[in-house]
């Protein structure tokens, strides 16, 4: 659902992928080739958030700002995985905020870094690019490899595809009462990005 707040209305690039049940208040720009998942909230109801290309927010992630003055930006291929909260801060390119993470205000997570699933990165805090933190508080735990790089990249890549597919494919339906005889797969190519089905 979409809302505009004081007049301000949230933008979406067409090529982007909004869940029905997602929710976009006021001063909200998503970008091209962006998935917007299931129960999201990004709230642009205190200051701008900036959704880069073909980022990803996952189920029930919530993206804030609190100042009129500083934008909250997530960079192009930014991942941000389900239940995460990003408050008012700066995620650079090609990061990957895990699952349940926190990212508070005035934070910077440098780019084709990992925030590692359920870490604290508190206010203020700057995440060197192509690390690793975890923790409560986030700490860095090393210096990211070029294969890690490679699995986050795959890993979103996944997503950019999904965007195609919620597009194209998905569509309100009543539950089946019982698996069919034969029931079909989600098939995926080794990389795991989807193959139309015979």
């Amino acid at each position: 659902m979409v809302y505009a707040l004081n007049g301000i209305v949230p933008v979406v690039d067409p090529t982007a992928f909004v869940h029905p049940t997602a929710v976009l208040i006021g001063d909200v720009i998503v970008g091209p080739n962006c998935y917007i998942g299931p129960n999201a909230s990004l709230r642009g109801d205190f200051g701008r958030l900036v959704i880069g290309p073909g980022v990803n927010i996952q189920d029930s992630c919530t993206v804030h700002g609190c100042c009129s003055e500083e934008d909250t930006v997530l960079e192009e291929d930014a991942h941000i995985g389900h239940g995460a909260v990003v408050h008012a801060c700066v995620v650079r390119r090609n990061v990957l905020i895990g699952m349940n993470a926190t990212v508070l205000d005035g934070a910077e997570i440098g780019e084709s870094a990992i925030v590692a699933a359920n870490a604290f990165v508190k206010a203020g805090d700057k995440v060197p690019p192509r690390s690793l933190v975890a923790g409560i508080p986030a700490r860095v735990i090393r210096e990211l490899g070029e294969k890690d790089l490679a699995n986050k990249i795959n890993a979103t890549s996944i997503y950019h595809q999904l965007v195609g597919r919620c597009q194209e494919t998905m569509t309100v339906c009543a539950p089946l009462t019982a698996a069919e005889p034969g029931r079909q797969r989600m098939k995926f190519a080794d990389t795991g990005h989807y193959i139309e089905s015979d």
